[in-house]
Parts: structure tokens; C-alpha cells; sequence
């Protein structure tokens, strides 16, 4: 009895055997892919084909998407460099973020938190205190960090009532030569924030939220 992949060797090398012997092409019969009844080989290969293209279409399907939510992330994130920008003092910058964060990136609940920028608005929500050791170990998170939980537990910066319900976080350390604050996103929703999702855009947000920060700090 020949060997299946003997044959199949053979017929890719002798590919003048299907010229020579043409007939064979339709007599040949063989299992439908998901019926229970045999097709000839053209049949077979029309079916394949057409599972090809379903997959194909499927996968470029995707890649729009893909294609479209980056674009519509990127939007926000250009808009929210455009409303930084046009900010004359360190109020109208928290006020941004906070907008921002909340109306334009829809999400639920946002904390800004501050202890190395110099102002005069210490009765802001961004500069209530923050333990020592949260500082600490947010000052060794170096990119922005998602997933369903926050270090040493930066989550209750969103109250005792809140924090139980969140499931989901997003990190933004901020900084320049140190960390002088962080940006916490939560949501309720355990797959909005999760430990492998990218940070690109992410960590763009934190590029320009720091920057904008140090840029008016005596302002």
C-alpha cells in the first residue's frame, strides 16, 4: 500500500499526470467538509476556496475595526492636546482633565492626585493628601499600568462607597525628571482596563497631561 504523502509527493512533482490523465479530475470523489455526502475534486476546491474567502473577509472585517476605534482614540487624544494648549492657568488644566477623562473618553470615574507641583489651590480635589507609601510605589511604576487592581490601594482615593464597586483600573504616573502626581481611571467594568491591553495611547495622555501640569504650576 503506497504511503498518502508519497503520493502526494509524487503528484507535485509530476504535475503533467492530470494533463495526460484529465478524466481522473472528475471522477474522483471526496468527502464534503461538512455534509455527509462526497463532492468531486473542482467541487472540493470551489468549497475551499470559499471558505478562504470567508476567513479572509472575516479578518479584514476585524482590521477595520481595529482600524476605526484607534482612529476614534486617536481623535480624543488630539482633542484633548487642543484643549490643554489653549489653557492660561493650573485650574483651567484640571478642570480639562477632568472634562476630558469623563465626557470624551467616557470614563466613569477619574482621580488626579498631586504632591510635587507648587499652587495655590490646595483646596482642589487633585491635592488631598496621599500616603506616603502609595508615592512610593507609584514613583516605580514606570509606564502606565492596567488591570483590577491599583497599588497599595489607590482605589479608595475614589471613597469607601465607590472603590468596592470599580473593577477595572488604569495608572497614569505622572512625571518629568520625578513623579510629582498620578492619574487613576476605574470602571466598573473588569474588561475596560486589563493587565494586557496596550498603552499606547495611554501613555501619550500621560506625556501630555505631565507636561501641561509642569507647564502651569505657578499659574
Amino acid at each position: 500500500m503506497l504511503d498518502a504523502e508519497i503520493v502526494a509527493s509524487w503528484l507535485k512533482d509530476n504535475p503533467e499526470f492530470f494533463i495526460l490523465h484529465g478524466a481522473v479530475l472528475n471522477e474522483i470523489q471526496i468527502p464534503h467538509p461538512h455534509r455527509n455526502h462526497t463532492v468531486s475534486l473542482s467541487e472540493r476546491q470551489l468549497l475551499t476556496l470559499r471558505d478562504k474567502n470567508r476567513t479572509l473577509e472575516q479578518r479584514l472585517s476585524e482590521l477595520i475595526g481595529y482600524a476605526e476605534t484607534n482612529d476614534n482614540i486617536s481623535g480624543k487624544v488630539h482633542q484633548l492636546a487642543v484643549r490643554l494648549l489653549v489653557q492660561r492657568t493650573l485650574k483651567g488644566v484640571l478642570d480639562t482633565i477632568q472634562h476630558q477623562m469623563l465626557h470624551h473618553f467616557e470614563i466613569p470615574h477619574v482621580a488626579l492626585r498631586l504632591w510635587g507641583i507648587q499652587a495655590d489651590l490646595l483646596e482642589h480635589p487633585a491635592f488631598q493628601p496621599v500616603a506616603q507609601v502609595q508615592k512610593e510605589a507609584i514613583a516605580h511604576v514606570e509606564t502606565p499600568r492596567c488591570g483590577h487592581h491599583t497599588p497599595v490601594q489607590c482605589d479608595q482615593w475614589f471613597g469607601e462607597l465607590v472603590a468596592p464597586s470599580l473593577k477595572s483600573f488604569a495608572l497614569l504616573p505622572l512625571r518629568d525628571s520625578e513623579t510629582f502626581g498620578a492619574l487613576l481611571l476605574a470602571s466598573p467594568d473588569e474588561n475596560r482596563f486589563y493587565p494586557d491591553m496596550g498603552i499606547f495611547y495611554l501613555q501619550r495622555i500621560t506625556d501630555l497631561i505631565s507636561t501641561s501640569l509642569r507647564a502651569h504650576e505657578h499659574s
